[in-house]
Protein backbone atom coordinates (compact mmCIF):
# COMPACT_ATOMS: atom_id res chain seq x y z
CA UNK A 1 0.00 0.00 0.00
CA UNK A 2 1.59 3.42 -0.60
CA UNK A 3 1.75 4.63 2.82
CA UNK A 4 3.11 8.28 2.74
CA UNK A 5 0.61 10.04 5.06
CA UNK A 6 1.68 7.42 7.13
CA UNK A 7 5.03 9.13 7.47
CA UNK A 8 4.73 10.73 11.15
CA UNK A 9 4.33 7.26 12.35
CA UNK A 10 7.08 5.99 10.36
CA UNK A 11 9.51 9.16 10.59
CA UNK A 12 10.15 12.25 9.54
CA UNK A 13 11.02 11.91 6.11
CA UNK A 14 13.93 12.42 4.10
CA UNK A 15 16.32 14.63 6.67
CA UNK A 16 19.83 14.26 5.05
CA UNK A 17 19.06 12.78 1.44
CA UNK A 18 22.66 14.18 -0.04
CA UNK A 19 25.90 14.78 1.41
CA UNK A 20 25.58 11.74 4.23
CA UNK A 21 27.38 8.86 5.07
CA UNK A 22 26.24 5.48 3.95
CA UNK A 23 26.90 2.38 6.14
CA UNK A 24 28.81 0.03 4.67
CA UNK A 25 28.26 -3.65 3.88
CA UNK A 26 29.59 -6.46 6.25
CA UNK A 27 32.98 -8.03 5.37
CA UNK A 28 30.87 -11.32 5.19
CA UNK A 29 27.87 -10.22 2.55
CA UNK A 30 28.00 -10.03 -0.86
CA UNK A 31 28.47 -6.50 -2.53
CA UNK A 32 26.14 -5.42 -4.82
CA UNK A 33 27.61 -2.89 -7.47
CA UNK A 34 24.91 -2.98 -9.85
CA UNK A 35 21.02 -2.55 -9.49
CA UNK A 36 18.15 -3.43 -11.93
CA UNK A 37 14.87 -1.57 -11.54
CA UNK A 38 12.68 -3.27 -13.89
CA UNK A 39 9.38 -1.07 -13.87
CA UNK A 40 10.03 3.23 -13.21
CA UNK A 41 6.13 3.43 -12.27
CA UNK A 42 5.19 4.97 -9.01
CA UNK A 43 7.50 3.28 -6.73
CA UNK A 44 10.33 1.39 -9.09
CA UNK A 45 11.28 5.06 -10.25
CA UNK A 46 12.02 5.97 -6.14
CA UNK A 47 13.68 2.84 -5.74
CA UNK A 48 16.31 3.34 -8.67
CA UNK A 49 16.66 7.31 -7.78
CA UNK A 50 17.62 5.54 -3.76
CA UNK A 51 20.17 3.61 -5.24
CA UNK A 52 21.67 6.15 -7.37
CA UNK A 53 22.22 8.40 -4.79
CA UNK A 54 24.31 5.65 -2.85
CA UNK A 55 26.39 5.59 -5.37
CA UNK A 56 25.29 2.21 -6.98
CA UNK A 57 25.26 1.84 -10.80
CA UNK A 58 21.19 1.60 -11.68
CA UNK A 59 19.64 0.32 -15.16
CA UNK A 60 15.92 1.55 -14.92
CA UNK A 61 13.92 -0.55 -17.29
CA UNK A 62 10.19 -0.17 -19.20
CA UNK A 63 8.75 -1.53 -21.93
CA UNK A 64 8.26 1.61 -24.05
CA UNK A 65 10.43 4.75 -24.39
CA UNK A 66 7.40 6.86 -23.66
CA UNK A 67 7.21 4.64 -19.86
CA UNK A 68 11.40 5.09 -19.79
CA UNK A 69 10.96 8.83 -20.15
CA UNK A 70 8.31 9.31 -17.45
CA UNK A 71 10.10 7.36 -15.22
CA UNK A 72 13.28 9.48 -16.12
CA UNK A 73 11.06 12.82 -16.14
CA UNK A 74 10.37 11.37 -12.25
CA UNK A 75 13.49 11.14 -11.13
CA UNK A 76 15.36 14.09 -12.04
CA UNK A 77 12.51 15.72 -11.01
CA UNK A 78 12.73 15.05 -7.53
CA UNK A 79 16.17 15.26 -7.45
CA UNK A 80 15.65 18.87 -8.52
CA UNK A 81 13.07 19.60 -5.77
CA UNK A 82 15.26 18.06 -3.04
CA UNK A 83 18.36 19.98 -3.83
CA UNK A 84 16.47 23.37 -4.25
CA UNK A 85 15.21 22.68 -0.66
CA UNK A 86 18.82 22.34 0.49
CA UNK A 87 20.05 25.14 -1.04
CA UNK A 88 16.94 27.34 -0.06
CA UNK A 89 17.66 26.00 3.00
CA UNK A 90 21.43 27.05 3.08
CA UNK A 91 22.77 23.38 3.61
CA UNK A 92 24.36 23.40 0.08
CA UNK A 93 24.77 25.81 -2.46
CA UNK A 94 23.82 26.07 -6.14
CA UNK A 95 27.32 24.72 -7.44
CA UNK A 96 27.59 21.67 -5.27
CA UNK A 97 23.98 20.81 -6.04
CA UNK A 98 24.71 20.88 -9.21
CA UNK A 99 27.44 18.87 -9.15
CA UNK A 100 25.25 16.23 -6.91
CA UNK A 101 22.87 15.96 -9.33
CA UNK A 102 25.29 15.56 -11.68
CA UNK A 103 26.35 12.33 -9.77
CA UNK A 104 23.52 10.55 -8.99
CA UNK A 105 22.19 11.57 -12.27
CA UNK A 106 25.49 9.48 -13.91
CA UNK A 107 24.57 6.38 -12.19
CA UNK A 108 21.72 5.73 -13.84
CA UNK A 109 21.18 4.34 -17.64
CA UNK A 110 17.28 3.68 -18.88
CA UNK A 111 16.66 0.80 -21.40
CA UNK A 112 13.93 -0.57 -23.14
CA UNK A 113 14.72 -4.41 -23.60
CA UNK A 114 15.05 -6.98 -20.15
CA UNK A 115 18.54 -8.40 -21.32
CA UNK A 116 19.77 -5.10 -19.99
CA UNK A 117 19.94 -6.37 -16.33
CA UNK A 118 21.39 -9.82 -17.53
CA UNK A 119 24.57 -8.85 -15.39
CA UNK A 120 23.23 -6.68 -12.53
CA UNK A 121 24.66 -7.68 -8.96
CA UNK A 122 20.59 -7.33 -8.27
CA UNK A 123 17.11 -7.05 -9.74
CA UNK A 124 14.16 -5.40 -8.53
CA UNK A 125 10.92 -5.96 -9.92
CA UNK A 126 8.37 -2.92 -9.60
CA UNK A 127 6.06 -4.04 -12.10
CA UNK A 128 2.35 -4.41 -11.82
CA UNK A 129 0.64 -6.20 -8.69
CA UNK A 130 -0.60 -9.18 -10.85
CA UNK A 131 1.18 -12.66 -10.20
CA UNK A 132 -0.03 -13.85 -14.17
CA UNK A 133 2.80 -11.59 -14.81
CA UNK A 134 5.12 -11.58 -12.23
CA UNK A 135 5.50 -15.42 -12.63
CA UNK A 136 6.22 -15.52 -16.31
CA UNK A 137 8.29 -12.70 -15.34
CA UNK A 138 10.69 -14.36 -12.89
CA UNK A 139 10.46 -17.29 -15.06
CA UNK A 140 12.62 -15.22 -18.14
CA UNK A 141 14.81 -13.33 -15.14
CA UNK A 142 15.85 -16.73 -14.08
CA UNK A 143 17.13 -18.11 -17.18
CA UNK A 144 18.29 -14.76 -18.33
CA UNK A 145 20.51 -13.27 -15.24
CA UNK A 146 23.83 -14.11 -14.28
CA UNK A 147 23.71 -17.34 -11.91
CA UNK A 148 24.79 -15.21 -8.93
CA UNK A 149 22.49 -12.47 -9.14
CA UNK A 150 19.73 -11.71 -6.41
CA UNK A 151 16.24 -11.12 -7.12
CA UNK A 152 13.61 -9.01 -5.38
CA UNK A 153 10.34 -7.86 -5.63
CA UNK A 154 8.63 -4.54 -4.07
CA UNK A 155 5.51 -6.24 -3.91
CA UNK A 156 3.15 -4.84 -0.85
CA UNK A 157 0.85 -8.02 -0.16
CA UNK A 158 1.98 -10.70 -3.04
CA UNK A 159 3.80 -13.88 -1.54
CA UNK A 160 7.46 -13.81 -1.94
CA UNK A 161 7.91 -17.75 -1.75
CA UNK A 162 5.38 -18.40 -5.04
CA UNK A 163 7.60 -15.88 -7.04
CA UNK A 164 11.10 -16.75 -5.88
CA UNK A 165 10.34 -20.60 -7.00
CA UNK A 166 9.35 -19.27 -9.93
CA UNK A 167 12.43 -18.04 -10.88
CA UNK A 168 14.58 -21.17 -10.68
CA UNK A 169 16.71 -19.40 -7.65
CA UNK A 170 14.60 -19.32 -4.18
CA UNK A 171 17.67 -18.88 -2.52
CA UNK A 172 19.09 -15.59 -4.09
CA UNK A 173 15.22 -14.41 -3.74
CA UNK A 174 14.38 -11.91 -1.23
CA UNK A 175 11.27 -9.42 -0.61
CA UNK A 176 12.23 -5.44 -0.83
CA UNK A 177 8.99 -3.53 0.65
CA UNK A 178 9.49 0.15 0.08
CA UNK A 179 6.81 2.59 0.72
CA UNK A 180 5.45 5.60 -1.01
CA UNK A 181 6.93 8.14 -1.94
CA UNK A 182 10.32 6.02 -1.25
CA UNK A 183 12.21 9.20 -1.68
CA UNK A 184 10.36 10.18 1.84
CA UNK A 185 9.37 6.91 3.52
CA UNK A 186 12.33 5.67 6.06
CA UNK A 187 11.10 2.28 6.31
CA UNK A 188 12.36 -1.09 4.41
CA UNK A 189 10.75 -4.24 5.25
CA UNK A 190 13.06 -6.99 3.67
CA UNK A 191 11.42 -10.43 3.58
CA UNK A 192 13.02 -14.06 3.71
CA UNK A 193 11.11 -17.05 2.26
CA UNK A 194 11.67 -20.69 3.78
CA UNK A 195 14.14 -20.96 0.85
CA UNK A 196 15.88 -17.77 1.24
CA UNK A 197 19.69 -18.43 2.11
CA UNK A 198 21.33 -16.49 5.26
CA UNK A 199 23.75 -15.16 2.87
CA UNK A 200 21.49 -13.53 0.58
CA UNK A 201 18.91 -12.43 3.78
CA UNK A 202 22.11 -10.47 5.01
CA UNK A 203 23.37 -9.29 1.66
CA UNK A 204 19.42 -7.85 0.76
CA UNK A 205 19.30 -6.08 4.25
CA UNK A 206 23.01 -5.11 4.25
CA UNK A 207 22.18 -3.57 0.67
CA UNK A 208 18.79 -1.30 1.86
CA UNK A 209 20.66 0.22 4.80
CA UNK A 210 23.27 1.56 2.71
CA UNK A 211 20.00 3.94 0.91
CA UNK A 212 19.98 7.18 1.91
CA UNK A 213 18.13 7.62 5.33
CA UNK A 214 16.46 4.46 5.45
CA UNK A 215 15.81 1.82 8.11
CA UNK A 216 15.91 -1.74 7.66
CA UNK A 217 13.07 -3.81 9.18
CA UNK A 218 12.42 -7.84 8.28
CA UNK A 219 10.34 -10.94 8.62
CA UNK A 220 9.23 -14.22 7.24
CA UNK A 221 6.65 -13.88 4.10
CA UNK A 222 3.22 -13.36 6.19
CA UNK A 223 1.01 -11.74 4.01
CA UNK A 224 1.07 -8.00 3.88
CA UNK A 225 4.46 -8.26 5.75
CA UNK A 226 4.62 -6.42 9.01
CA UNK A 227 3.21 -3.18 8.45
CA UNK A 228 0.25 -4.15 5.73
CA UNK A 229 -0.55 -6.99 7.72
CA UNK A 230 -1.49 -4.63 10.56
CA UNK A 231 -2.93 -2.09 8.63
CA UNK A 232 -4.72 -3.25 6.27
CA UNK A 233 -7.29 -5.48 8.63
CA UNK A 234 -7.48 -2.68 10.35
CA UNK A 235 -9.00 -0.84 8.16
CA UNK A 236 -11.27 -3.60 7.16
CA UNK A 237 -11.94 -3.81 10.75
CA UNK A 238 -13.49 0.14 10.91
CA UNK A 239 -15.40 -0.49 8.18
CA UNK A 240 -16.89 -3.65 9.53
CA UNK A 241 -17.88 -1.08 12.37
CA UNK A 242 -19.74 1.46 9.41
CA UNK A 243 -21.65 -1.86 8.10
CA UNK A 244 -22.86 -2.62 11.35
CA UNK A 245 -24.07 0.44 12.05
CA UNK A 246 -21.28 0.47 15.18
CA UNK A 247 -20.12 4.24 14.54
CA UNK A 248 -20.25 6.60 11.72
CA UNK A 249 -17.27 7.12 9.28
CA UNK A 250 -16.32 10.08 10.77
CA UNK A 251 -16.35 9.38 14.34
CA UNK A 252 -14.18 6.34 13.44
CA UNK A 253 -11.61 8.15 11.69
CA UNK A 254 -11.64 11.14 14.68
CA UNK A 255 -11.16 8.24 17.21
CA UNK A 256 -8.33 6.93 15.70
CA UNK A 257 -6.74 10.54 15.60
CA UNK A 258 -7.33 11.29 18.83
CA UNK A 259 -7.18 8.13 20.87
CA UNK A 260 -4.55 6.29 19.08
CA UNK A 261 -2.37 9.04 17.65
CA UNK A 262 -2.81 8.56 13.80
CA UNK A 263 -2.20 10.89 11.25
CA UNK A 264 -5.61 9.79 9.92
CA UNK A 265 -8.53 7.83 10.53
CA UNK A 266 -8.63 4.46 8.63
CA UNK A 267 -11.57 5.38 6.58
CA UNK A 268 -9.40 8.05 5.23
CA UNK A 269 -6.51 6.27 4.88
CA UNK A 270 -8.79 3.47 2.60
CA UNK A 271 -10.04 6.36 0.22
CA UNK A 272 -6.32 7.94 0.17
CA UNK A 273 -4.38 4.89 -0.93
CA UNK A 274 -7.96 3.76 -3.59
CA UNK A 275 -10.81 1.56 -2.21
CA UNK A 276 -10.09 -0.27 -5.20
CA UNK A 277 -6.69 -1.45 -4.25
CA UNK A 278 -7.57 -2.00 -0.47
CA UNK A 279 -10.58 -4.14 -2.10
CA UNK A 280 -7.94 -6.40 -4.08
CA UNK A 281 -5.96 -6.75 -1.54
CA UNK A 282 -8.38 -8.36 0.90
CA UNK A 283 -9.47 -10.18 -1.78
CA UNK A 284 -6.47 -11.92 -2.80
CA UNK A 285 -5.65 -12.65 1.10
CA UNK A 286 -9.67 -14.04 1.40
CA UNK A 287 -8.76 -16.20 -1.76
CA UNK A 288 -5.66 -17.55 -0.70
CA UNK A 289 -5.76 -17.80 2.98
CA UNK A 290 -9.19 -18.71 3.34
CA UNK A 291 -9.15 -19.84 7.05
CA UNK A 292 -7.67 -16.70 8.08
CA UNK A 293 -10.81 -14.69 10.15
CA UNK A 294 -8.97 -11.07 10.10
CA UNK A 295 -8.92 -11.51 6.26
CA UNK A 296 -12.78 -10.55 4.76
CA UNK A 297 -14.19 -8.06 2.12
CA UNK A 298 -16.28 -5.59 4.16
CA UNK A 299 -19.78 -4.89 2.08
CA UNK A 300 -19.36 -0.79 2.63
CA UNK A 301 -15.95 -1.42 0.82
CA UNK A 302 -17.72 -3.93 -2.25
CA UNK A 303 -20.68 -1.60 -3.12
CA UNK A 304 -18.33 1.97 -3.42
CA UNK A 305 -15.52 0.12 -5.65
CA UNK A 306 -18.69 -1.47 -7.60
CA UNK A 307 -20.16 2.41 -7.70
CA UNK A 308 -16.90 3.26 -9.24
CA UNK A 309 -16.20 5.34 -5.85
CA UNK A 310 -12.71 5.00 -5.34
CA UNK A 311 -11.69 7.58 -2.94
CA UNK A 312 -9.05 10.43 -3.54
CA UNK A 313 -8.37 8.92 -7.50
CA UNK A 314 -12.16 9.46 -8.30
CA UNK A 315 -13.13 12.05 -6.24
CA UNK A 316 -15.44 10.23 -3.88
CA UNK A 317 -15.11 7.44 -2.07
CA UNK A 318 -16.27 7.44 2.09
CA UNK A 319 -14.76 11.00 1.57
CA UNK A 320 -15.04 13.52 -1.00
CA UNK A 321 -11.83 14.68 -2.42
CA UNK A 322 -10.31 17.93 -4.08
CA UNK A 323 -6.92 16.51 -5.70
CA UNK A 324 -5.38 15.15 -2.39
CA UNK A 325 -7.56 17.07 -0.51
CA UNK A 326 -10.67 15.82 1.71
CA UNK A 327 -14.01 17.99 1.70
CA UNK A 328 -15.61 16.02 4.40
CA UNK A 329 -17.72 12.93 4.33
CA UNK A 330 -19.85 11.67 1.68
CA UNK A 331 -23.39 11.06 1.47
Amino acid sequence: LPSAPMRTMLGSGLRRAFGRGFSSAPKDVKDVYTVGVVGLGLMGHGIAQAAAMAGMRVIGVEREEAAVEAGRNRIEGSISRILAKQVAKGTTTQDLAEQEAHRVLGNLRYETHIEAVKDCDLVIEAIVEDMRIKVPFWKQLGALCKPEAIFASNTSSLAITAQAEASGRPSQFVGLHFFNPVQLMRLVEVIATKHTSEETFDTAKAWAARLPDKVVVSCKDTPGFIVNRLLVPAIAQALLMVDRGDATVADIDVAMKLGAGHPMGPCLLADYVGLDTTKAILAGWVANYPDEPAFFVPKCLEDKVFKGDLGRKTGKGFYLWDGDKPLGVAD
